[in-house]
């Protein structure tokens, strides 16, 4: 089944009471703006019984109106060939036509244009929603993968919700998450600076297995290759 059907069908079984020549015309232009079966199955859950319905009986009423005038003017083709050949018996003097514009692909156009706005806006807003939706969380796992804290990540994510709406394009959003990496990095380097600052260092540094300090030792090594002796303090 190809994704015109599907759209049909999830249109017959949506609005059962809709004649099928217009879900079919309106499935066809849906169909124009959706790639597959499950963007069909978001912007058909969003339309009324009511909107299908107008859409349908001002589609009907368009497509009948462009056949009349197709008709007449076969209609008159045939009127001006029949006053042609009467008029060489008895020449009347012809009143000036002119033939109403056929069925063209440019009214056809314009048509559906005309009646699918409302769809096609639903069609760019899903878009929207979805792009947003990926980009925000891009942005949680970029914050995550850093370790950013919790309180840090609520703090850019209010600064992203801000801005994401004015990210128009990929090329913008990538720029925006370049420049976020300098601050994720700064946080990241902050957090770790406060780490350290908490622990005290060792007067004389780490102690070895007899716990004597590294620096102690070496001093008394020093003393005793010189020669010096080490004495207490007198009292």
């Amino acid at each position: 089944m190809n994704l015109n059907e599907a759209i049909l069908a999830l249109l017959k079984a949506a609005f059962s009471g809709v004649r099928e020549d217009g879900l079919r015309h309106l499935a066809a232009a849906i169909g124009l703006q959706v790639t597959t079966e499950e963007e069909a199955k978001e912007v058909v859950g969003k339309l009324t019984a009511d909107a299908v319905s107008k859409y349908v009986q001002d589609w009907r009423s368009g497509a009948d109106a462009e056949i009349a005038k197709a008709n007449k003017t076969y209609e008159d083709g045939l009127k001006k060939k029949y006053d042609f050949v009467e008029r060489q018996q008895t020449p009347p003097t012809p009143p000036t036509q002119t033939p109403p514009e056929g069925l063209t692909l440019d009214a056809i156009s314009k048509l559906i244009d005309s009646k699918l706005s409302g769809v096609q806006n639903s069609i760019t807003a899903l878009a929207g929603e979805r792009t947003a939706a990926a980009r925000r969380d891009q942005f949680i796992k970029k914050l995550t993968d850093a370790k950013v804290d919790q309180a840090s990540q609520a703090m850019m994510l209010r600064n992203f919700d801000r801005i994401s709406p004015t990210l128009t394009s990929d090329d913008e959003f990538n720029a925006y998450l370049t420049e976020a990496d300098s601050d994720i990095a700064a946080i990241v380097k902050e957090r770790a600076d406060r780490g350290l600052s908490g622990h005290d260092k060792p007067l004389f540094g780490a102690v070895n297995e007899k716990g004597v300090s590294s620096a102690v030792s070496d001093y008394i090594k020093e003393r005793s290759e010189s020669g010096t002796a080490l004495t207490g303090k007198e009292v």
